[in-house]
């Protein structure tokens, strides 16, 4: 009973009508108010995203201010439960904000080579004793000298002022209520009429909405959000490049419990059949049954932002089952299976919809039977495979793999030493792709 209700409740979330309802009530009551709106922004110091987003948001943020306040909160990410694996996490964020300043031309550790770590309590003690009207630009400006290891214009901007920091302490620890009240757990994320969005990655969606609700003043777009979009967009070849015989395996580290799995199969096939690549997926057990775990709220953000992703991409997702344990097996002994039949993505694609569009119970008979259906497999042949533990060792190794790459959540792809987490970064690797055929072409003549 409890199962159904809670199935109840997700269809409820992320229902297409229901989500559309909820931002007309809110638009009305909001015009019958006749107060700005308000996107409450909250950003870290010591976190990358929440640099690359105020740098946009300097920017966009004219475009909105008569109608829209944009309050920006000074926080810190929940921990915990909430943050599987932080020290790689912190890692991997440089790294991947990194490249992602390089493609949209944002400075990033230019000054110095690390940011102004030893700055940071002073220049959070600073920030927090700002007054919340110049709270945003002090911040921006703020996190721009960090991120940039600007040693010399923190010293600059913060003077001979002082913050306390007891009472940054006291601040930090009151927004990190809010975040954890409104809904979320994140840095570099914004809130508006009961729907989150992080960093860069989501600002679109943000600002469509906006622009939908005619908060926009000159129904102007800026050049940043025009090449943020145009970077989104995943760019092919029209034709595999010779050169790409000779890259480095594509691996992709895939869960069954994954949405974000589910999604990035299909730009991941379609980048690998571009390039002549084989695509190897690497199924791995869900952090929850490596015993990592996973916050109510934190499962209903992954749920409706993967949603929206799906959408925006013309993936089905609709109705949701949850198929940790006995779905979660019975997939890993079917994906093997259908692998060794030249079936492996048929039954890929066949488990998602399943898990993700269709709310089929895969942890049941007649579940698997229409998984087995879908992908051209014979019932008969796939029963008696299920029973199997074969797949075990295979997937502890990519366990194992995935680790010894530095990442612990998926998707995660590796091509040699490039490493890249999330289907948001498929047009990143596709990049990355091009270059390298370009590379072997120049050496080539």
């Amino acid at each position: 009973m409890k199962t159904f209700f809670l199935r109840l409740y997700v269809a409820w979330l992320i229902d297409e009508r229901m989500i559309m309802l909820r931002r007309r009530l809110f638009d009305l009551k909001s015009r019958l108010s006749r107060k700005k709106r308000e996107v409450l922004v909250f950003l870290q110091l010591d976190d990358p995203y929440s640099y690359l987003l105020g740098h946009y948001l300097e920017r966009l943020i004219p475009l909105y201010e008569h109608k829209v306040k944009f309050r920006f909160v000074i926080s810190q990410a929940l921990g915990g439960s909430y943050m599987s694996k932080p020290d790689l996490l912190v890692r991997y964020a440089v790294q991947d904000c990194r490249r992602l300043a390089g493609q949209l031309g944002i400075p990033f550790l230019d000054v110095s080579k690390k940011p102004a770590e030893r700055y940071r309590q002073r220049l959070l003690d600073f920030v927090a004793a700002e007054h919340e009207e110049e709270l945003g630009d002090t911040f921006t400006t703020a996190l721009a000298l960090y991120w940039r290891g600007d040693n010399e214009g923190i010293e600059k901007l913060m003077g001979h002022r002082r913050g306390d920091h007891e009472e940054t302490r006291v601040l930090i620890g009151k927004n990190q209520l809010l975040l954890r009240k409104l809904g979320h757990y994140n840095s570099a994320t914004m809130y508006y009429g009961g729907e989150w969005y992080w960093g860069l990655d989501r600002l679109l969606y943000l600002t469509d909405r906006l622009d939908n609700e005619k908060l926009n003043r000159n129904s102007a777009r800026i050049e940043e959000l025009d090449k943020l979009e145009q970077l989104a967009d995943l760019q092919l070849p029209k034709s595999p490049p010779a050169q790409a015989a000779s890259c480095p395996p594509l691996e992709m580290f895939h869960s069954f419990r994954s949405p974000y799995s589910y999604i990035a199969l299909h730009e991941a096939f379609e980048l690998a059949e571009a390039f002549g690549i084989e695509l190897k997926v690497r199924p791995i057990m869900p952090m929850v049954q490596r015993g990592v775990g996973l916050p109510r709220s934190k499962l209903i953000y992954l749920l409706k932002d993967s949603c929206r992703e799906a959408r925006r991409k013309d993936i089905p997702f609709d109705k949701v089952s949850n198929p940790l344990g006995k779905g979660v097996e019975n997939c890993m002994a079917g994906f093997a299976f259908a692998s060794s039949q030249g079936h492996g993505r048929e039954f890929l694609f066949a488990a998602g919809r399943a898990i993700f569009a269709d709310g089929i119970d895969v942890a049941s008979d007649e579940g698997m039977q229409e998984v087995a259906e879908s992908a051209g497999l014979s019932w008969t042949e796939l029963e008696p495979a299920l029973e199997s533990d074969d797949w075990k060792d295979a997937v502890e190794d990519n366990g194992e793999a995935l680790a010894a790459a530095g990442m612990w959540g998926v998707p995660t792809f590796r091509m040699g030493n490039f490493v890249v987490w999330g289907q948001d970064r498929i047009w990143l690797l596709a990049r990355a792709l091009t270059l390298m055929c370009q590379r072997k072409e120049k050496e080539r003549q």
